[in-house]
């Protein structure tokens, strides 16, 4: 397990040889502190807590605004959801004069606050479907999974349920208004109602493709079935929508990946399991061209599943469909911020989302908005060891390569057929003393990914003189998938200088290996961070 400790010394050697530690944004100290002590809830946003928040959710305000002109959907005190940010931020277009022009919203935020009041009910905990993330006009939406009876009937006890029977579940009941009254009162045209307003809800913002990553049909708890989702939704209200179902493990076994000391290869999910009986279902439109051998996923570790399906949402959100794309889970609170902060990452480090944001900017957003306003359980779930949370931003070392690069796609839609150059893989294919070391980071630029032992290695700019004169493109092209791998480096050092000397180094001293610890203190050192011969924290 040393394995994975030295790994990420490297890592963190290469990506700031200089010895100074990455560059750090104000106030994320002061987020990781207040992410781990306690849960965000809308409602509790007052005192000296609340004023944090508020200085989170300003800084987010401000991080969106540098690149976006946007609305606000008013959620204050979670009138609209509990564990939704109080200003939901609605991404209308780029706010550059030529993205105006390009893309212009064609949503009435009044007609969409109203949409959004109607259909709360319908997903589970109210969390609606909600639009985090815009590109190329597309909205990129998040939410929690179909209610089911129980909670329609009644949130209070099903928080109850749901939770496991834990306290402050019924801290979590949101007030029953006179209008859910009157729709749980007709049982036959309930389930019509609510979700009819859902399904205007994702007209509205022309989401087309919804991604279901519950390994389940149905969430049971305590042999009641306590939530649903589209794919089994008897009356087939969602038949109009592009539906995947694409299985991810949950939180609980992330405490499998805590307990290998972080280390991601090699540990598969356990498919037999009794709870487990979603499939995989991708409809064959949308992974021909992806070279992915889909009938093996049970086989695939966690590396490669989140590989893949970071690849197949990446190919959905860059097809020229001009439909949006929602992602969810059960709760919408562990796997949906994964693969939300994973698409925001992967897009900003290609330069095709707020471009003026720097790594530490963009690490500072994705933690606050993806995860922390939108309720992620940090405190509960590093007391179960259950660390999602880590493991997100650790994988970033796992998408540098052009594999997840949405350049390429667009690269390949713009080259004319004459463009004959060299190829990416003629490249690849070029002596080992011209490519450069097959295992710095700090090469120029770098195509292995930790993950893939069998990957040919990296190569300098030295290659990219041999693409012929007719291929400049070409060379644009790797040197923007240089500085692909250079952001998403950085922002993965400075997570790890951040988590380090907050929460990570704390959350050490369960594990028998002390894994995170040493993990941990050997990437502060390598960062300059602290002297070789300091005390432990």
């Amino acid at each position: 397990m040393a394995g994975a400790r030295a790994a990420a010394a490297a890592s963190a050697g290469s990506s700031t040889s200089s010895g100074h530690p990455p560059p750090q944004e104000p106030g994320l100290g002061e987020l990781l502190e207040e992410f781990s002590r306690t849960q965000y809830r809308a409602k509790d946003c007052s005192g000296t807590g609340g004023s944090k928040v508020e200085r989170i959710e300003k800084r987010c305000l401000e991080l969106f605004g540098r690149d976006y002109c946007y609305s606000v959907i008013q959620n204050v005190n979670g009138d609209i959801c509990g564990h939704y940010p109080q200003h939901i931020v609605f991404l209308e277009y780029e706010s550059s004069e030529k993205e105006k022009d390009t893309f212009q919203s064609t949503v009435q935020v009044s007609k969409l606050q109203d949409l959004v009041n109607r259909s709360k009910t319908a997903r589970c905990r109210g969390r609606f479907v909600c639009p985090v993330i815009l590109f190329k006009g597309k909205h990129i939406c998040r939410s929690a999974t179909l209610a089911g009876w129980g909670e329609l009937y009644g949130r209070t006890g099903y928080n109850y349920i749901f939770s496991g029977g834990a306290d402050d579940a019924w801290a979590d009941a949101e007030d029953v208004t006179e209008e859910d009254c009157a729709l749980r009162s007709s049982d036959t045209h309930l389930f019509d109602k609510v979700r009819g307003y859902d399904i205007k809800l994702l007209r509205y913002l022309s989401v087309k493709y919804i991604c279901d990553l519950m390994v389940e049909n149905k969430k049971v708890k305590f042999g009641m079935n306590v939530t649903s989702s589209e794919k089994v939704d008897k009356a087939q209200r969602y038949a109009d929508f592009t539906l995947l179902s694409i299985p991810y493990p949950g939180c609980e076994f992330f405490k499998e990946y805590k307990d290998r000391d972080y280390m991601a290869e090699g540990l598969i999910f356990n498919w037999k399991q009794d709870y487990v009986d979603a499939p995989l279902s991708i409809p064959d439109f949308l992974t021909c061209s992806l070279n992915i051998d889909w009938s093996q996923y049970q086989s695939w570790d966690l590396v490669q599943q989140t590989q893949n399906y970071l690849k197949l949402l990446l190919s959905i959100i860059n097809s020229d469909d001009d439909s949006g794309l929602l992602v969810h889970c059960i709760s919408g609170w562990d796997r949906t911020p994964l693969f939300i902060s994973l698409l925001r990452l992967s897009l900003w480090a290609d330069g095709l989302i707020h471009t003026s944001l720097k790594p530490a900017e963009i690490l500072y957003l994705t933690v606050a908005y993806d995860w922390f306003l939108f309720g992620h359980m940090l405190v509960d779930r590093l007391s179960k060891g259950e660390e999602i949370f880590f493991f997100c931003f650790n994988f970033l070392k796992h998408i540098i390569s052009e594999e997840f690069s949405s350049l390429k796609t667009q690269r390949r839609k713009s080259l004319p057929a004459r463009d004959a150059g060299f190829t990416l893989e003629d490249i690849c294919m070029l002596r080992r003393k011209d490519r450069g070391s097959t295992t710095s980071l700090g090469s120029d630029f770098s195509l292995v990914m930790e993950s893939s032992p069998g990957a040919t290695g990296s190569f300098t700019y030295e290659a990219v003189e041999l693409v012929t004169a007719g291929a400049q493109t070409q060379a644009a092209w790797l040197a923007a998938l240089s500085e692909r791998e250079t952001r998403l480096q950085e922002v993965r050092s400075a997570f790890l200088a951040a988590y380090s000397s907050t929460v990570g180094l704390r959350a050490a001293a369960p594990s028998p290996s002390g894994a995170i610890g040493g993990l941990l203190e050997q990437f502060v050192r390598g960062v300059g961070l602290r002297g070789t011969s300091s005390s432990t924290l």
